[in-house]
């Protein structure tokens, strides 16, 4: 157990820096659109530590993919739906229907 607090403080030399960039707007969901924090974290980051900001960093991360997972999803649907709706130069609608 003392190992691992003293890992965790050797990790705490250098300070993190905020993930902001700038684009300073909130998302449907209440999430910065740009850094992806909650109104919360990032009202309190300058007085939070480091292990708190590392856990916030890694919220952050997964709301990117959990992002980048829909978005990838409603693409596949998009294409399927337009294969599926598509009629080949030789086919009637009744052909495809079947």
């Amino acid at each position: 157990m003392s190992e691992q607090k003293a890992q965790s403080e050797q990790l705490e030399f250098f300070e993190i820096p905020s993930p902001c960039i700038g684009v300073c707007e909130s998302g449907p969901r209440g999430f910065c659109k740009g850094c992806l924090r909650s109104r919360d974290e990032r009202l309190y980051w300058l007085q939070v530590n480091d292990t708190t900001k590392r856990q916030i960093l890694a919220a952050c991360a997964r709301r990117k993919r959990a992002i980048i997972a829909r978005a990838r999803k409603q693409q596949q649907a998009e294409k399927t739906l337009d294969a599926n709706s598509q009629i080949g130069l030789f086919e009637s609608e009744t052909s495809n229907e079947k």
